[in-house]
């Protein structure tokens, strides 16, 4: 293949470090996996019957790119239960990360600066750059908490959109409600458009999940189905907006993605009905474990929400301790991959309570071999 083929923006990405550790996966006999963002529970019995249902009934064709009516009008229900007023509009994604990619697509030009919060997603920096649009971290070391006086010293008249996330992918943090508030007023007073990564919003433990949308009519929220009810593959999604974004971000959609899986549609009806509160402790239990074994070997900060650990390394680089990790048959993420810093590593504790415990033992040992060395 010749790379006089290849489009410029292809070099302006490079392969996720997360499907790297994937990769290192398969070729370990026996791994103990703290790495995948995904939950590990199976999607409920109701759920999945819903999308046989479906299946059965004939519903495996294409639906209207908007999304079908009647998951549309049940969302919009529970949005207007805590948003009353405003011109605001549902569409039905394919996945939050489809409809990350449709909002960066409709509102970035090249040139246009992104502002994004450091540690972040991995897929941010790479899809503004893809759009032309110029990222722009704004660093929230050492508590993960976003600081609007940096918010502020970061725009600039290029300054077009900034993404938010809470809670936070990869740090779990759950942004206070005082600073959200915040945020959102300095979106508007600067005209500049909030995007509001909102998909794991369900996992919120010691701190109250605030949406900015309260504080800011026009703010984007993305959200979607795979965090909350292990609908990972799925693919369901959905943005609400103001009407005229939406409809733009939906005129993208038909001529990408054309509309989400039309089966997980119908399913997406139920899973909202389901109550994940039992998850939801489930998951606070295995934070509490975790942070608990840990912290007296690790500099972490406390994840209020999402299912995420960030702690310091020990010793050695990112990149350096997590390859010791592997060698230990133990998979998690180097910071980096999430950061323009190099200094942190990711765990998920999305995983059963025997491979947490696995890793709690490969980590204390890992952090103990360090001191020996000091």
């Amino acid at each position: 293949m010749r790379d006089a083929w290849l489009a410029e923006r292809t070099k302006l990405i490079q392969a996720s470090g997360i499907r790297r550790v994937f990769d290192l996966a398969r070729e370990l006999t026996h791994p103990v996996n703290l790495s995948i963002g995904q939950p590990h529970f199976d999607v409920p019995t109701p759920i999945k019957q819903a999308a046989i249902a479906a299946i059965l009934a004939g519903q495996n064709g294409y639906t209207v790119t908007q999304g079908i009516a009647e998951l549309r009008d049940k969302l919009r229900q529970r949005i207007r239960q805590s948003l009353p007023d405003g011109d605001r509009d549902v569409l039905i994604t394919s996945g939050t990360s489809g409809g990350l990619v449709l909002a960066v697509l409709a509102t970035v030009n090249p040139g246009d600066e992104v502002i994004i919060f450091d540690p972040y997603f991995v897929m941010y920096p790479h899809l503004v750059r893809m759009a032309g649009g110029i990222p722009v971290f704004v660093d929230t070391y050492p508590d993960f908490q976003m600081d609007p006086d940096r918010v502020r010293q970061a725009i600039t008249r290029a300054t077009k959109l900034i993404l938010f996330n809470s809670p936070c992918n990869p740090t779990g943090t759950v942004v206070s409600r005082e600073r959200v508030k915040a945020l959102a007023e300095i979106a508007a007073k600067y005209g500049l458009l909030l995007v509001s990564d909102e998909v794991y919003r369900a996992f919120c433990y010691d701190r109250e999940f605030t949406s900015p949308v309260e504080f800011n009519p026009n703010v984007l929220v993305l959200d979607g189905f795979s965090k909350a009810y292990g609908m990972t593959g799925w693919r369901l999604g959905y943005a609400h907006g103001p009407r005229r974004l939406i409809e733009e971000i939906a005129k993208l959609q038909q001529f990408t993605f054309v509309c989400a899986p039309s089966i997980v549609q119908h399913a997406g009806i139920v899973a909202l009905d389901w109550d994940v509160s039992p998850t939801v402790a489930e998951y606070r239990s295995k934070r509490d474990r975790i942070c608990a074994a840990l912290q007296g070997y690790y500099q972490l900060v406390v994840p209020d929400g999402a299912f995420y650990l960030f702690p310091r390394v020990p010793w050695g680089s990112d990149e350096e301790f997590v390859a010791a990790c592997v060698g230990e048959q133990l998979l998690v993420i180097p910071g980096s991959v999430f950061s323009q810093r190099n200094t942190h590593f990711r765990i998920s504790y999305a995983a059963d309570d025997e491979t947490i415990e696995r890793g709690i033992e490969i980590l204390i040992r890992l952090a103990r071999r360090g001191s020996k060395t000091t």
